[in-house]
């Protein structure tokens, strides 16, 4: 079978707000479907601050490669800049799905790039996601408040996508996740 007939793959982009588990569930997913391909974004935040593998960039750097065509999709958000590497394109059009964490903002920039575009919404209660906000430490009393406010924003319409609640055991969330994301025959 030549790359040219096999059927791309699925752009598989995991939203939902800070909190809600993106990480942890990507990561469980890929473990209980190993041929999910885990995508490593680009970002201008300090080396291992934990949650998820990322590549680290000053803004500098990460202005150059923007410049340069590395990235298919990239956006701002909390002060921050975002990548998603162009080779993600080489994985897709090999049939591979691809997981990601990507920005609810993002998405209708996505869906001009993307041609298997999938949204994974992981969704909690909001005292669920103050918890995990609070444990990771990472916020302010006032930040956390703010990300709370933003936890319900709409996603774009006209998406294909996919709800997910987070609330209970880590492991019956991924069950389902793995579930709803098992390839469509065609």
């Amino acid at each position: 079978m030549t790359l040219a007939s096999r059927s791309a793959g699925r752009l598989i982009a995991v939203v939902g707000p800070s909190g809600v588990g993106k990480d942890s569930v990507m990561a469980g997913l890929q473990s209980v479907m190993p041929s999910l391909y885990l995508v490593r974004r680009v970002i201008t935040r300090a080396p291992n601050l934990g949650g998820e593998d990322y590549n680290a960039v000053s803004v500098s750097q990460f202005e150059a490669m923007a410049k340069d065509g590395a990235f298919a999709v990239y956006w701002c958000a909390h002060g921050l800049h975002y990548g998603i590497p162009i080779t993600v394109k080489y994985q897709l059009g090999k049939g591979t799905d691809c997981l990601v964490n990507f920005s609810r903002k993002a998405l209708g920039q996505a869906t001009g790039v993307f041609q298997r575009l999938v949204v994974l919404n992981i969704t909690a209660k909001p005292e669920t996601i103050a918890d995990r906000l609070t444990a990771r430490a990472r916020e302010t009393e006032g930040e956390i408040s703010n990300r709370l406010a933003r936890a319900d924003k709409a996603l774009p319409t006209g998406l294909n996508v996919i709800n997910l609640a987070n609330d209970g055991p880590l492991h019956q969330t991924i069950a389902r996740g793995a579930a709803l994301l098992q390839p469509v025959s065609l």
